[in-house]
């Protein structure tokens, strides 16, 4: 079996963590890096229950998408709820690994997982990194539909191949407007609307989009928005993520068994509606 500082170092090379955002933080939380690792589980929220989870498997190593502690703490009491997290994973030798914006614009990154999620074909970044000479990695993704569909049907496939949560697929703009080219970003995407309309795309999938810069993004152009929940965007990461450690774990010999989490933790458990339009 792999030690965990070998199989860290495999995930580095992934995802650099020099790579992530200055305000970002990656790489791992806890674990013994002389620790022997036969199972991973990879899941986009490292919350309780996916620790627990993690302990039902007997997995030795998570990986999440988001960070425990994205602005640090002078505390891992366990009478908060991130430090009963850190105590219940060190309690069973559970390491945990995080990947976040080093994951986004890496190549393939979080962006290619969802294009692939909604069977796009991905034509280049939409905010190419400018120190990937290839031009491959970088924020989001411009993509092609293999042939025209409304923005009513684009939706509906967001709807029916990602994840389903309780918000569901929210849209705006025309739905009988016809799409060709999209650009597609996992996670929070409202504040990539100038480099969409450079892009000339037709539509914009993504999550999180807040009322204002989503109206006058309508306002500016045909631009047609379609809006998921955070957690569905990125969690086809996950099995991205988890076929490219199998992989490296046949390469090497290890024989991990890796898993990915289907619990859904969106943190909004239901939907109502007085009737709005369809």
């Amino acid at each position: 079996m792999p030690r965990l500082s070998e199989v860290i170092a495999e995930l580095d090379a992934l995802w650099p963590p020099e790579r992530a955002e200055g305000w970002d933080a990656v790489g791992t939380v806890c674990g013994d890096p002389d620790a022997e690792i036969d199972r991973v589980l990879f899941a986009v929220d490292p919350v309780r229950r996916i620790a627990e989870e993690a302990r039902t498997l007997g997995a030795q190593l998570i990986v999440t998408h988001h960070p425990l502690y994205l602005r640090g703490t002078t505390t891992v009491a366990a009478s908060t709820f991130k430090g009963r997290v850190v105590h219940e994973l060190i309690r069973h030798g559970i390491a945990l690994h995080v990947a976040h914006t080093n994951a986004d614009t890496a190549d393939p990154g979080v962006s290619d997982a969802l294009a692939g999620a909604l069977d796009l074909r991905v034509a280049g970044p939409l905010v190419p990194d400018p120190a990937d000479p290839a031009g491959r990695r970088g924020l989001g993704r411009i993509c092609e539909l293999d042939r025209p569909e409304t923005l009513r049907d684009f939706a509906a496939r967001a709807a029916a191949r990602l994840p389903a949560t309780a918000q569901g697929i929210r849209l705006a703009g025309d739905p009988d407007a016809l799409v060709r080219r999209v650009a597609v970003s996992g996670g929070s995407g409202d504040s990539l609307f100038d480099a969409v309309r450079a892009a000339g795309v037709d539509a914009f999938l993504t999550a999180d989009l807040r009322h204002h810069p989503a109206s006058e993004a309508v306002q500016h152009s045909p631009l047609g928005l379609v809006d998921a929940a955070h957690w569905a965007t990125e969690w086809p990461w996950c099995e991205q993520a988890a076929a490219q450690l199998d992989t490296i774990s046949d390469r090497h010999g290890w024989d991990l068994r890796v898993h990915v989490s289907k619990q859904v933790t969106d943190p909004w458990t239901t939907h109502h509606s007085s009737g709005a339009p369809n």
